[in-house]
């Protein structure tokens, strides 16, 4: 039968709330209700009368509570088919009555593991009775509905009530299939948990929360989103985030956690910073990261490591721009920048934490661990007759932190607290350095007395001879090439100084 009346359901939650609409509907409607323990006690309290699962079973809960409901007259009451006459004939033989109706949920490992509890506690919380029961329930969708989260208790509710305490079997399997995804993102949380250790090669990724995108990276692409974004932002104005959005705000958070220390602002176009600073207030900070490339910053992703206050808002408040982040916006300040109504505002709550990146290649995916190596001074190697003064040094490691987070091949320039330029994405350094020699230039910056930082070795010394003919005085690289030694001469026959750090940063 496609429409099947409810009249018998098990009913054993770890959350109870929001449950007691459900019962009230069971109760009115004459329905059979077996439960266990504190659901039990829950469901009596509504005043609805409760056949025990021990009655059922004839055993008592045991072993601490880890079995209580593995037993053939509950499975076997939600797993026989009811258009099966040997299944009914061994039913009723057995004196198994039939289950139409299972909610569960299950032990909350994942929060578990969240809190730090300790692994004899983490471990009690792998549920077993309560994940069997979705499944069986889930598989006998024909005959059975399952409810496997709080989530749906309120779509229940509503069929119940609009279709009489039916339900169809599209019903059905539409909670059939949110079953399986709440046993397989439980499973993958499992595993994952044991294998911090064990290490096994396998690739289990799973994300419970979706968000649909007005589209991907063009118009006729469809994209989602997987992950809870209001645990890393507060949106305070705007429209929704979209996918290139998306990647902008992820490129320009990875850059503006290089600077702890100081009060830094960054303008990020494609993922690549065309404007990057360090001042004494973030509006100074905006206005010499404006100044390194006054075209690309419109239609930009905005973003800074300091509260935002009103001089700074109003200073910005001119420019066209997409989204602009923050960890705290004065009051004053949010008034202004929300004059633009879909201009959107990010209250960044905290860093990004994960360790490791995933994405899809061929007909796989790859994961590596993020770049999450940031040289410091103490990283430069000397390898030049001239040491770096203390100022280049200081200029070095800003214009390193640019690099890190840029696009292969790149180079980038600047002094000890404002990017000049950089060359992004090109398929020879020799470009990328003309590119971004002639990008400063096109915004009026003088290059005598610049640093220049590149993310892998220089595989012949025509940079460095191509940075000196424009006043460039010190260059960081990682090194490694065989042909070293031919920049290192070049930067010593004419006065220069190169420190290396042995740290490769490609970003592809």
């Amino acid at each position: 039968m496609s429409e099947k009346k409810i009249q018998s359901a098990l009913i054993s939650v770890y959350y109870k709330d929001n449950l007691e609409p459900i019962i009230e509907l069971l109760k009115k409607q004459g329905v059979t209700i077996y439960s266990t323990g504190g659901t039990q006690k829950f469901i009596e309290q509504q005043g609805a009368s409760v056949i025990p699962v021990e009655e059922l079973t004839g055993y008592p809960s045991i072993f601490g509570g880890r079995v209580k409901t593995l037993h053939p007259k509950v499975f076997g009451g939600i797993l026989h088919r009811r258009s099966n006459e040997q299944d009914v004939v061994q039913a009723n033989s057995y004196e198994i009555p039939a289950i139409d109706l299972v909610i569960v949920d299950l032990y909350p490992f994942e929060e578990t593991v969240a809190a730090g509890a300790s692994e004899a506690d983490t471990i009690e919380k792998i549920d077993i009775g309560g994940i069997a029961l979705i499944r069986a329930a889930a598989k006998n969708y024909e005959d059975v509905t399952i409810i496997a989260s709080r989530e749906q208790y309120g779509v229940l509710e509503d069929k119940l009530k609009s279709q009489n305490g039916s339900l169809k079997i599209e019903d059905r399997r539409y909670f059939a299939a949110q079953a399986f995804n709440v046993t397989s993102h439980y499973d993958t949380q499992i595993f994952n948990y044991f294998n911090k250790e064990e290490n096994i090669p396998s690739l289990k990724i799973s994300e419970g929360k979706a968000k649909s995108l007005r589209y991907g990276e063009n118009p006729h692409q469809s994209a989602h989103f997987y992950g809870d974004l209001t645990a890393l932002f507060e949106q305070l104005n705007g429209k929704e985030l979209s996918y290139n959005n998306l990647v902008d705000v992820d490129a320009a958070v990875a850059l503006i956690a290089e600077f702890q220390d100081e009060v830094a602002f960054a303008i990020l176009k494609h993922t690549n910073a065309c404007g990057a600073a360090i001042g004494k207030t973030v509006k100074e900070a905006y206005e010499k990261a404006f100044a390194a490339d006054t075209i690309s910053a419109f239609g930009g992703v905005l973003v800074t490591n300091t509260k935002v206050d009103l001089e700074a808002a109003q200073t910005m408040h001119g420019l066209f721009f997409e989204v602009l982040i923050a960890p705290e916006f004065d009051e004053d300040a949010l008034q202004v920048l929300k004059g633009k109504k879909n201009r959107i505002l990010l209250k960044q709550k905290i860093n990004l934490t994960g360790t490791e990146q995933v994405k899809t290649l061929l007909n796989g995916f790859v994961a590596q661990d993020k770049d999450l190596t940031t040289e410091d001074k103490s990283d430069f190697k000397v390898v030049t007759k001239k040491a770096p003064t203390a100022e280049e040094k200081d200029a070095l490691l800003f214009a390193l932190k640019i690099c890190k987070h840029t696009k292969s091949n790149t180079i980038v320039l600047s002094n000890k607290d404002q990017l000049f330029s950089s060359g992004v994405g090109q398929t020879s350094r020799v470009d990328a350095l003309r590119q971004a020699i002639e990008k400063a230039k096109t915004f009026g910056f003088d290059l005598k007395g610049a640093v220049m930082a590149s993310d892998a070795f220089f595989p012949f010394p025509d940079c460095v001879e191509i940075a000196d003919q424009e006043g460039i005085s010190a260059v960081v690289q990682p090194g490694g090439s065989i042909k070293d030694k031919d920049s290192i001469a070049y930067c010593d026959a004419h006065g220069m100084s190169m420190v290396m750090t042995g740290v490769r940063h490609f970003k592809h």
